[in-house]
């Protein structure tokens, strides 16, 4: 009973954010709510066209509309909320939509994590065993991928969720950040939390870091191979490994600085945060779609077909 009245001492946590004039918070409420509009039409588009375009129907973009999804949702979780909190001059969070924030962060992150993984897998599988490529990659082994990825999203989330939402909150409530944070959190609690620090270092930064490293080992083997057998066709593989390559450091960077290290005091991770949820969703469709020509085409394909029935009508 003492437990739930200390935490109900703490109704909601108080967002510091960029502490700047007014001027300043209204050309960040534009720029962030151009990138959040760009983060929506950017990943939609590549989603929208490898339902529609036949082109496209192969293991590999499966993989990318999918990744292109949980980067949807994973700016989404936090983006509305930072872009509506320029426009006021109190900036805070409810308790619930603070608990909420973070669960909806670490499930798409880490789902998008595991698909990250997925995709290493077939442009391996591609490269490396390419008579074999359409047999291992059955339809099957994509669903199965995929569902894994759910699963380890949800598993990786409520692992340290379970515990967050126990904490006593009793004093302090201001979060020197964009929005809520595990890490930060956490140390706003009234209690020992050492073992939940661990548990956020193992389960964020240091899987983090050890899932970069396996991809990065993954990523010399397969580039060694595309490197014997120079031609044409390894060209394209590495134009597309290349941007399998940024995505996968861009997007695990960022989470191995703000979680493999997360209770010193660093100003840096605040950055780090934003460019984690907001910017890295931005990069992925436009770097996708630069560095492919059949998802340029495919694109080009859908908005001559929109653009000509709406001509029609």
């Amino acid at each position: 009973m003492d437990l739930l009245n200390n935490r109900s001492s703490v109704s909601e946590f108080i967002l510091v954010g960029f502490s700047t004039s007014q001027e300043t918070q209204i050309l960040f409420f534009a720029i962030f709510f151009l990138v959040y509009v760009a983060i929506i039409v950017g990943n939609l588009l590549i989603v929208i066209s490898v339902i529609v375009d036949n082109h496209l129907h192969s293991p590999m973009y499966f993989f990318l509309a999918n990744l292109s999804f949980f980067d949807l949702c994973l700016s989404s979780a936090a983006t509305p909320k930072v872009i509506s909190d320029f426009l006021r001059k109190h900036k805070t969070i409810s308790w619930w939509g603070c608990m909420t924030q973070m669960f909806f962060m670490h499930f798409f992150g880490g789902g998008e994590m595991s698909l990250l993984i997925a995709m290493a897998v077939d442009r391996y599988v591609a490269i490396c065993k390419p008579l074999h490529y359409k047999t291992i990659m059955s339809h099957r082994v994509l669903t199965g991928f995929l569902l894994l990825s759910w699963v380890i999203g949800l598993i990786h989330t409520t692992s340290q969720m379970v515990f967050t939402v126990g904490l006593p909150f009793c004093g302090p409530n201001v979060l020197d950040s964009f929005f809520c944070d595990l890490p930060l959190v956490i140390k706003l609690a009234c209690t020992e939390t050492y073992i939940l620090e661990l548990l956020v270092i193992v389960n964020s930064g240091l899987l983090s870091l050890l899932c970069f490293i396996l991809l990065l080992i993954s990523y010399v083997v397969m580039l060694v191979t595309i490197w014997k057998h120079s031609s044409s066709a390894s060209s394209k593989a590495l134009s597309t490994l290349s941007a399998h390559i940024t995505v996968v450091t861009l997007f695990f960077g960022p989470a191995i600085f703000i979680y493999a290290f997360p209770f010193n005091s660093y100003s840096v991770d605040k950055f780090l945060s934003v460019f984690y949820s907001i910017i890295t969703p931005l990069l992925n469709p436009i770097i996708y779609t630069l560095r492919n020509q059949e998802m340029k085409a495919a694109i080009k394909r859908l908005s001559k077909h929109h653009i000509g029935a709406g001509l029609t009508h």
